[in-house]
């Protein structure tokens, strides 16, 4: 049976001033780095097969700080369809109400995904869901990997929609619980097509990270 450990990267600078990050290749700040240092001890009993992430810094540097000091190297492959969102000429504003420096049709990203408006170059919510469900569709259907125990380090938007992907919800459900704590982990079975969620949002430290 295949088994995801499907994980949001490390805290970043950006994500501290509530800029958007999007698809600038932004690396974790030092706390990042240790809340992921905290994940590899809580993960220290899965024996991982090989490790999928976004080519983003952000990601790769998690899965690395995760993957550190196992018995046997993990191999990480990085793949382009689990990137975050992209947000054209939004990314690197701020969108925090204290210091909101992007159009109101902005606020729609949060609470209307369905008929969100992205900036030209950005994506819909539409678009992140489609290239990340291609993205768990041919994972669960390659039968390289069908007893695998898979880590996919990923950021939250695009977590969101593979969740999304798995749970069949419409974009109007697109966040579900909300947008993922830094290094939460999602552990998901998949059987013959099936998905199945044993926990989601799953964090191994008791730092405060504030929520979006």
């Amino acid at each position: 049976m295949l088994k995801l450990y499907l994980v949001r990267h490390g805290e970043t600078d950006w994500n501290k001033e509530r800029k958007i990050q999007g698809q600038v290749d932004i690396p974790l700040n030092e706390f990042g780095r240790n809340l992921a240092k905290k994940t590899n001890a809580g993960l220290r009993n899965i024996s991982f097969d090989i490790c999928f992430s976004s080519p983003l810094k952000r990601a790769v540097e998690t899965a690395e700080l995760i993957l550190a000091g196992r018995d046997r190297e993990v191999p990480i492959i990085k793949d382009e369809r689990i990137m975050e969102m992209a947000f054209g000429e939004w990314e690197g504003r701020c969108c925090s109400r204290k210091n909101w420096q992007v159009p109101e049709r902005f606020q729609a990203f949060f609470d209307d995904t369905e008929h969100y408006s992205p900036a030209e170059g950005g994506e819909d919510f539409a678009a992140v869901k489609s290239r990340v469900g291609s993205f768990l569709s041919w994972l669960s259907a390659d039968k390289m990997y069908e007893d695998k125990n898979v880590l996919v380090t990923t950021h939250g938007a695009a977590l969101a929609g593979m969740l999304n992907y798995i749970k069949n919800k419409p974009l109007s459900e697109y966040w579900g619980q909300g947008v993922h704590k830094n290094c939460a982990v999602t552990e998901v079975e998949v059987c013959g097509g099936i998905y199945r969620i044993l926990s989601e949002n799953q964090v191994y430290y008791d730092d405060i990270v504030e929520p979006w």
